[in-house]
């Protein structure tokens, strides 16, 4: 069991308490620690009163530090005389550059697809404007990546009317050198080998309707505020049905068994669950254009053809190949005065996919840890132990950039006291989990209760956590032993309207938000760099998972260094 901490009412005394958040620890009693004995294990002067709310498996903030001191009553929200988080929040809250960052970041440059110019200009911008700032920085090679180019695309209805649609590019896909004009078709339900083998080969010159449509394109939020729940449950029935049809229909046929058989295209919509919102990723098809069209146009297409319409479509689409190029990382680096072969790595993946300008994924999380080295060269110049920031490549390709730095740099592995990562959409920071470190409980706390009040109240602390979320580069040294944390923002409006979509842009981006992120990144960076010991890296029992299975702690991979297209 994890050993927490609770001020019990009426009581003077702190006690250490067995949560039932499993650990490495299971203390078989309570320990009970004097105010004088938990004040001698932190200097007095960085402690701070807070507020107690528990439950057993979510560590509010304070309670988790668990400590209670009286402070000198004064107005400002900052909790020390620390005159470097007070400089902090100056440069990061009243003199944020946040904005204009981001604005050529995501406006100027835009989406920056694995391989890409664009994820190539990024980094180029990076180093320039790191050498502006006097901080080092570097471009570590990490591989190679297929690059394409997409230009323009145009997608419009002819028959049986005429109507612009609205449509994406999937990334690697083939162009159309020139306007294609052809039918869609939709598969057949499934019958015998040979009567599906003769309309396959009937698809050649045509496009093609290779996933399910939507009966109705309104967010569920929607829904549950004005329909009735008979709507909302016989949707929902109708809506598994239908996706139990269309499976009949194409079976375990893919976009690509389409391509091979010579159609003009394949038509697709990943619908995202909110107004306009589609998920966009990649194709294999290698001579047949593959689209990704709106929840409403692709749903409009197939009520059409399925009504015995004859819809013709006509698409010009621009795109290269332009083969295997070399990718690389992006480090800058402060390096440390007094212990600068250990090190505080803070980190962000830079590349997006392609069908919007990756604002949310990863924009703000690239934005927020440059301003935070931006806040620390300015306040902290001399740091402790050395502060690096990882810029990763080709995450959305499986982590690509951040395991490639681990794999390539043993000797920083053995030297990070602490990673911190960000990597989920635009709001303040929610939650920091211990991410399974026995240790966790006696670093994380501490240096939070270092941070003004504003920061403190808006972050829970789920100590030593189940390592709830695993898809980002955080993982990347977990898996290594590193203790490296995720800065996790909330994810259902994320994961519903800008996580891979066609709609994640630089106006979904709250600038307020992201400003507190870059400040928390610096000061946290701070503290993690003064701590005068080193965070252990002992493993904590993980919880079960949802489904009853216990959890182990991952394996790490190498990172691939092709892309294999």
């Amino acid at each position: 069991m994890g050993v927490g901490t609770q001020i019990l009412p009426h009581s003077s005394e702190v006690v250490a308490f067995a949560h039932d958040l499993p650990s490495i620890r299971k203390p078989t009693s309570r320990r009970k620690l004097s105010l004088a004995d938990a004040a001698s294990r932190w200097p007095s002067e960085r402690l701070i009163s807070f507020p107690v709310e528990m439950t057993s498996r979510y560590l509010p903030l304070f309670s988790v530090l668990a400590v209670l001191l009286v402070l000198p009553a004064r107005a400002q929200t900052l909790q020390n005389e620390d005159p470097v988080i007070a400089e902090m929040w100056q440069i990061g809250m009243e003199e944020s550059r946040t904005r204009e960052l981001a604005h050529v970041l995501m406006d100027q440059i835009g989406p920056r697809l694995a391989g890409s110019e664009g994820l190539e200009q990024a980094q180029q911008w990076l180093m320039e404007t790191y050498a502006d700032w006097g901080v080092d920085a570097r471009k570590e090679e990490i591989g190679t990546w297929r690059r394409w180019r997409h230009g323009t695309l145009h997608v419009d209805m002819i028959e049986p009317r005429v109507s612009s649609l609205e449509a994406k590019l999937k990334a690697w896909s083939p162009g159309t050198n020139g306007p294609v004009r052809a039918e869609v078709v939709v598969p057949p339900v499934k019958t015998n080998a040979a009567a599906d083998a003769e309309w396959m080969a009937s698809t050649a010159g045509k496009f093609v309707m290779v996933s399910q449509p939507q009966e109705m394109c309104r967010a569920a939020q929607e829904l549950e505020a004005n329909a009735s729940e008979a709507t909302i449950e016989a949707l929902g029935k109708r809506r598994r049905d239908e996706f139990n049809a269309y499976r009949n229909r194409v079976g375990a046929l893919q976009a690509g068994d389409f391509d091979n058989a010579g159609a003009a295209g394949t038509l697709e919509s990943r619908w995202s669950g909110g107004w306009g919102v589609n998920k966009v990723f990649s194709t294999s098809n290698k001579s047949a254009v593959a689209l990704d069209i709106s929840c409403e146009d692709y749903g409009l297409i197939y009520r059409l053809v399925e009504g015995g319409h004859r819809v013709v479509l006509e698409v010009n689409a621009q795109a290269q190949d332009l083969g295997e190029v070399p990718q690389f990382n992006v480090v800058g680096q402060i390096t440390g005065s007094e212990l600068p072969h250990e090190y505080v790595l803070l980190g962000a993946h830079l590349d997006s996919w392609h069908a919007a300008t990756g604002a949310t994924d990863n924009g703000t999380g690239t934005i927020t840890m440059l301003e935070a080295v931006r806040i620390l060269k300015m306040t902290y110049p001399n740091p402790r132990r050395t502060i690096l920031v990882g810029h990763w490549a080709n995450e959305e390709m499986g982590r690509v950039g951040s395991r490639a730095f681990r794999d390539d740099n043993p000797e920083i592995m053995d030297g990070i006291q602490a990673a911190f990562n960000q990597d989920n959409g635009t709001w303040r920071f929610e939650k920091i989990e211990g991410q399974g470190y026995a240790d966790a409980a006696s670093h994380i706390p501490k240096w939070m209760a270092m941070l003004p009040r504003e920061f403190q109240d808006q972050i829970t602390l789920e100590m030593p956590g189940p390592q709830a979320n695993t898809g980002s580069d955080h993982t990347s040294f977990i898996c290594a032993g590193v203790p490296s944390f995720r800065l996790q923002s909330p994810y259902d409006e994320y994961r519903q309207y800008t996580w891979h979509t066609n709609r994640d842009t630089y106006d979904k981006i709250s600038f307020d938000d992201l400003a507190r992120n870059a400040t928390v990144a610096a000061m946290m960076a701070y503290q993690a760099s003064e701590d005068p010991s080193r965070f252990g890296r002992e493993q904590a029992l993980l919880p079960v998972a949802a489904n009853g299975r216990p959890r182990s702690w991952p394996n790490c991979r190498p990172a691939p260094r092709e892309s294999g297209r």
